[in-house]
């Protein structure tokens, strides 16, 4: 039996386009390196410290960002140093203000001594300033402990120290309609 050119023609056009689609990945992959290239050079301008549930970091309108370092960190009833805690005690900091902490203080030195033991090269500006140290400090933490902290730092020859706050947002200019 012999088709029509109508059914020719339909058949021709089925048999095209009846085939499964091709991806064209080169687009594609256009996309995703662009999207790499971001990622990567946007990364850097993150910085994050450790985000702790039970801080809550006293405000400031700090401009320079922490540099990376050795981490203490202060709980009302624990002493961290770089995530590992080194005091902990029943009873809350607060409490323990008008005290001499000899406790906190000696584990405190010990932990920061072992440290230091472990890199025992210092460049040119640790010589001068001293091993740098970030503190982290629950807003409730009473000064005279953090003022234990910082002086059992700088014993350890930790004198380079940072406080660690959130930073408040500074006041941005209105836009005038």
């Amino acid at each position: 039996m012999k088709q029509s050119a109508r059914a020719k023609r339909l058949a021709k056009h089925h048999k095209r386009f009846n085939s499964s689609a091709k991806l064209n990945l080169v687009s594609l992959m256009d996309i995703f390196t662009i999207l790499v290239f971001f990622l990567i050079v946007n990364q850097s301008e993150v910085r994050v410290l450790q985000n702790i549930k039970e801080i809550n970091l006293p405000v400031s309108i700090a401009d320079e960002l922490p540099n990376e370092n050795i981490v203490v960190t202060v709980l009302t009833n624990t002493v961290l140093v770089q995530e590992r805690a080194v005091w902990q005690q029943a009873q809350n900091l607060s409490n323990l203000a008008d005290e001499n902490n000899v406790e906190l203080v000696a584990a405190l030195k010990k932990e920061l001594v072992y440290l230091a033991s472990k890199r025992q090269t210092l460049t040119e500006s640790e010589q001068l300033k001293g091993r740098a140290v970030t503190i982290i400090g629950d807003a409730l933490v009473p000064y005279q402990v953090l003022k234990q902290i910082m002086a059992a730092c700088a014993d350890s020859n930790y004198r380079n120290m940072s406080l660690a706050v959130q930073q408040i947002a500074t006041k941005q200019t209105e836009v005038q309609l």
